[in-house]
């Protein structure tokens, strides 16, 4: 699948795609083996004061894991217009010595056709199709600050999907995510098998990129039972400089996970081997009044085509501030109570 021109951008600064640092075991009479990953650490602080039950709870800082990850990926070319190909992908823990389990998650598992005539079909474990044709464009941080819809959203196994070729700028996907109760006992709930269905298309054409889609939010998946839909897009002013704009939304339920409305207005900035993010969030439920601004900010360096260091802030909810203005008592500023701003920083090594 081809990436939008911001995701290439930030790439293309940091060096730290696995698809550029992967090496190839073996290629020969048409299949292909490359293994990818990268270990990465770094040192995590601040965020949530409270739990969900309104308990003090401790947002030190803490020296972690940043995702570290080993992948492969297979291919073979069946004819000149059809391959064949798979992907795996694990994830381990690597700030600290694990004689348990080794790898903790199989992230990626799936198996795939492609066409480019027809387009691709593939089946399994796998990124959410929303998100990689709607909602990257934001989806540029390492850890934390994406509020639109992210890679797990009613995806991650039991799914197939199918996008078409690029069609003079076009793609369309549709995938569907099997929620099974076999060989459980009945009534298990109330709902039976559930599929989740997600679809949409993208358009990229120059330096512009627009993705619109839609995620039947099934209760089963963490929604709230009704259609959650995006229009997310960016545009490429220059060399160094992406701009990016969103919106995405659900209708309010009385079930879990209610309705929201969310805006998004970001940028990405390279130079040499800087990169920069910045991207503000409105937030609003529906019905209620929790509506919130985020924001997240990042900075990149790369050391060496492998070798990359970063730091990371988001503040989730930003703390409002009144100015009031009285007589004698001047100016006063009040800054309401809210978490602390979550930081992250560190360093990634990619093979």
């Amino acid at each position: 699948m081809k990436k939008t021109l911001l995701a290439t951008a930030i790439i293309g600064a940091l060096g730290a795609s696995a698809a550029a640092q992967a090496a190839t075991v073996y290629d020969q009479d048409g299949t292909r083996l490359d293994i990818y990953g990268r270990i990465a650490m770094g040192i995590a602080g601040g965020g949530a004061e409270y739990n969900d039950d309104n308990e003090k709870i401790d947002n030190s800082a803490e020296f972690v894991d940043v995702y570290s990850r080993l992948g492969l990926r297979m291919s073979h070319e069946v004819n000149s217009d059809l391959t064949a190909f798979g992907r795996l992908e694990w994830r381990f823990k690597g700030d600290e010595r694990d004689t348990e389990s080794g790898f903790r998650e199989i992230r990626q598992s799936y198996i795939g056709l492609e066409s480019q005539q027809y387009g691709t079909v593939q089946a399994g474990n796998f990124d959410s199709f929303y998100n990689q044709f709607v909602s990257l464009p934001f989806d540029v941080y390492i850890d934390r600050g994406l509020e639109f819809a992210g890679h797990p959203k009613q995806s991650r196994g039991d799914s197939i999907g199918y996008y078409t070729p690029n069609l003079e700028g076009w793609t369309a996907f549709l995938q569907l995510k099997h929620y099974s109760e076999r060989g459980e006992l009945e009534p298990v709930r109330d709902e039976g098998n559930v599929v989740a269905a997600q679809g949409g298309v993208q358009y990229e054409q120059g330096p512009i990129t627009v993705g619109l889609g839609f995620v039947d939010d099934v209760v089963r998946g963490g929604g709230n039972g009704k259609l959650m839909g995006g229009l997310i897009g960016s545009y490429q002013i220059n060399d160094q400089f992406s701009a990016r704009l969103g919106y995405e939304g659900r209708k309010n339920s009385d079930t879990r996970g209610g309705g929201y409305d969310t805006w998004g207005l970001g940028g990405t900035y390279t130079t040499g081997p800087w990169a920069f993010n910045a991207d503000v969030y409105n937030v609003d439920p529906d019905g209620d009044d929790n509506s919130r601004t985020a924001w997240a900010l990042g900075s990149y360096y790369k050391v060496s085509s492998n070798f990359d260091v970063f730091l990371e802030l988001n503040q989730r909810d930003q703390q409002s501030i009144d100015v009031t203005i009285g007589g004698g008592d001047g100016v006063r500023v009040e800054r309401a109570d809210g978490d602390d701003i979550y930081y992250l920083t560190g360093a990634r090594y990619h093979f």
